[in-house]
């Protein structure tokens, strides 16, 4: 009988690693690692890009260009959350603080699709003027 008891204790401890990814933690993460290639793979086809003070609208690989150009001037260390907002499950939005060799940089961007498939049409990399 404890064996039962043992098994279905288990099962329910492993039942939370099958809950679906959030988005959100997984742009934080591929941004994190400085991961552009896997990070291109979320854009949507045209994305709105706002490095520092220059601010575009460029394709997939246009602005998977730009961000490898910033990542290898700053190597990501870190990551922090400062704002999600995960209400719509048509739209999300993420508000992140990215620590890197050179700085800190506030980095936000919107995702917008369905449940399935998320892509992200904006991204905003800004120094943090707050420390």
């Amino acid at each position: 009988m404890k064996l039962i008891y043992l098994s279905s204790l288990i099962f329910l401890f492993l039942l939370p690693g099958f809950t679906p990814a959030d988005p959100i933690d997984n742009v934080a993460s591929l941004l994190k690692e400085g991961n552009t290639k896997e990070l291109a793979k979320l854009f949507a086809p045209s994305i709105e890009i706002s490095l520092m003070d220059d601010e575009n609208i460029y394709s997939q690989a246009q602005a998977t260009l730009i961000l490898d150009k910033f990542f290898a001037r700053n190597k990501p260390k870190g990551i922090k959350l400062l704002h999600k907002v995960n209400s719509s499950a048509n739209y999300r939005f993420g508000v992140f603080i990215l620590t890197t060799d050179n700085g800190l940089y506030r980095v936000a961007f919107t995702l917008k699709g369905s449940d399935e498939k998320m892509n992200i049409i904006e991204l905003r990399i800004e120094n943090e003027k707050v420390k």
